[in-house]
């Protein structure tokens, strides 16, 4: 696991906005989660919010010297939640409307990352975690689909506060792992 982050996710010296973004995140679902009667369209303008400063960090992250080859997986990430959350904010009837598929497409692509990673790093230790974050995200983006079908806005609002959480958790998790320095990324111990 040493080496699968220094290699493959790398470490920037922008860890603490990736834990910043985290605890964000965090915050926010606990904030929706106990007070949902805020509104649907408010968990959908502050969603497409985070989802822009989760962008933006993504491509510092994977415009910093100190990149891994997993570099592209950063961009592309940072492209999609940029345009989701352009999306989300610009027009809020249509956040209201289309809010959960856009969220199911932002858990699909992750847990699809998190499955690819989760496979190639398939010799370390810890592999088995990203398949396991991987499947979680594909279902939360299954869950997301159907509420959005159904239309059964209570759930999207349940669902909305977990994903915040869970996401944020995640972040947060990452965020120390590409820290430049962490014991547990470098192979020497140093």
């Amino acid at each position: 696991m040493k080496a699968l982050f220094s290699s493959f996710l790398g470490t920037s010296r922008y860890w603490w906005v990736v834990l910043t973004v985290g605890i964000l995140m965090v915050v926010s679902g606990f904030a929706y989660w106990f007070w949902p009667v805020a509104g649907y369209a408010v968990a959908s303008v502050l969603f497409g919010w985070m989802l822009i400063l989760a962008g933006i960090v993504q491509l510092l992250v994977a415009s910093g010297p100190d990149r891994g080859r997993g570099w592209s997986w950063w961009i592309a990430g940072g492209v999609v939640d940029m345009f989701i959350g352009f999306m989300l904010v610009r027009n809020v009837l249509l956040a209201e409307s289309v809010f959960p598929y856009f969220i199911a497409l932002i858990f699909a692509f992750w847990g699809i990352n998190a499955l690819c990673n989760g496979v190639a790093a398939s010799g370390s230790k810890y592999w088995w975690m990203y398949l396991v974050n991987g499947v979680l995200m594909l279902v939360i983006s299954y869950f997301f689909i159907e509420a959005g079908w159904i239309q059964n806005m209570e759930m999207v609002s349940f669902l909305t506060s977990l994903a915040f959480i869970y996401w944020g958790f995640t972040v947060s998790a990452l965020a120390y792992e590409i820290k430049p320095g962490n014991r547990l990324t470098d192979d020497d111990g140093k």
